[in-house]
């Protein structure tokens, strides 16, 4: 067995207990880095001098262990592009905050991966740098935009990775790759030093091969950042304390229940003791638009300042779906057209809010299909400019809401290979709650 095939429990196990060293791990995943990232197209830099630190690392809580992370994350004298070409030679002089934890906690950046251009998609097809492919079926999309670092977990080309999600862009893409992918509350994770896409959504989270890698990198991440203003002081628990304890006697309420895997998906968890009925949520649909507006209206102010005079290219060097989402935002705030679509967008949003929060008075989690399908073909974001919206329709309500949510795989086709998604939701700060579930599910379910 190559060492690169571990979860993260695992290797830091075998790790600390001298069954493996650093050179073998890290030997067995640059071997397969080597043999497949011409193929996926997944790492866009990697560290050459990762072992190096990994070595004196051993005695540290991830004692060394490689991790893959967005190339959003700004990395202290490693390339960060966010697949953008007005960033293509940005070497950043600081850690964003969450690399400065993952570090701290004995975490050693493997490599960037590959992501949707400023994170602008959902499925990193909008990268300057080409596409990502699906490593369980190269003819699909992994999703996105973290479609590099979920793709990274699927082929074992890192042991786990670091995402961000605005609107599914850790659960989606964490679905159609058939790994575990967590969007923590709102403000739980800092968003110091990550390029800012929608300020008001963006939550940095893990992507692992397992729950339990998840939240083990969840513990590490987690927390109040005096750079960070819209972190919370609510303090962060170990994620992992109560994993185990297993669903009986929570009350679980079943959203957009027309995909037959979903279904099923409630059967288990009624299995495991657990109250499980439909959810009155109101629709998706909505969320499109709200989305829509609100991120277009963010990206035009987040994306002011690459001018090309204080870092990076000349805006000249912006992508076509940058420049359309910048246009679509600056108008959005015009005077005379705010009141019309912004704060009419923010309306819509406090609506979604007080359907959660009535929801959460009667039940203790919601489950959904992660994606309305199976993962989209090559190609298929061509033309389509509300693609990333259509795909991520049933994550946008509670990304928009600032809940925690978590993907677990829940389904696998045998002729195609590709994976469908649980998506697990919870109330404010609630993770722990969530991963319990998530956990119990994963272990039920044989894929």
């Amino acid at each position: 067995m190559k060492l690169n095939t571990l979860t993260l429990t695992e290797t830091i196990q075998k790790l600390k207990a001298k069954e493996i060293s650093h050179a073998e791990l890290y030997k067995d995943l640059h071997e397969t880095i080597a043999e497949n990232n011409e193929k996926y197209n997944i790492y866009l830099t990697l560290d050459n001098e990762a072992v190096k630190k990994a070595e004196n690392l051993l005695s540290t809580p991830l004692a060394g262990t490689p991790i893959a992370v967005k190339d959003n994350y700004c990395t202290k004298d490693l390339r960060t592009t966010a697949s953008s070409n007005v960033l293509k030679d940005f070497i950043p002089p600081f850690d964003a905050t969450v690399i400065t934890k993952l570090k701290n906690a004995g975490g050693v950046v493997l490599g960037k991966t590959n992501m949707d251009a400023w994170a602008h998609g959902s499925s990193t097809e909008t990268s300057d740098f080409g596409p990502t492919k699906n490593p369980r079926n190269v003819d699909y999309l992994p999703g996105g935009s973290s479609g590099g670092s979920a793709a990274a977990v699927a082929s074992d080309m890192t042991i786990a990775a670091l995402g961000t999600e605005t609107a599914g862009s850790i659960r989606q893409p964490s679905a159609w790759c058939g790994v575990v992918g967590l969007k923590p509350t709102y403000g739980r994770v800092s968003r110091a030093g990550i390029v800012a896409m929608a300020s008001s959504t963006d939550s940095p989270g893990p992507i692992g091969k397992t729950v339990e890698d998840c939240a083990t990198l969840l513990n590490f991440i987690a927390g109040k950042d005096k750079y960070d203003a819209t972190t919370s002081p609510q303090p962060a628990s170990d994620f992992t304390k109560n994993m185990k304890k297993g669903v009986k006697g929570m009350r679980i309420g079943v959203c957009y229940n027309h995909i037959a895997s979903v279904s099923e998906s409630a059967i288990i968890f009624e299995r495991l003791g657990a109250h499980v009925e439909p959810a009155s949520i109101m629709a998706p649909e909505m969320a499109i638009a709200v989305y829509t507006i609100v991120q277009r209206s963010e990206v035009s102010s987040n994306l002011a300042r690459y001018d090309g005079i204080r870092y990076g290219n000349t805006r000249s060097e912006f992508g076509d779906e940058a420049k359309r989402r910048i246009m679509l935002g600056t108008f959005t705030l015009t005077k005379g057209y705010a009141d019309r679509y912004y704060v009419q967008a923010q309306k819509v949003r406090s609506l979604y809010i007080k359907n959660y929060q009535e929801l959460f008075k009667k039940y203790d989690l919601l489950i959904s299909p992660t994606s309305p399908g199976y993962a989209q073909k090559l190609g298929a974001s061509f033309g389509n400019p509300m693609f990333g919206e259509l795909e991520d329709m049933l994550l946008e309500p509670s990304s928009l809401t600032g809940l925690p949510g978590i993907n677990v795989p829940c389904h696998r086709d045998p002729k195609t290979n590709l994976y469908l998604g649980l998506n697990i939701v919870a109330n404010y700060w609630a993770e722990e709650k969530m991963i319990q579930a998530a956990y119990a599910f994963e272990q039920a379910v044989t894929l």
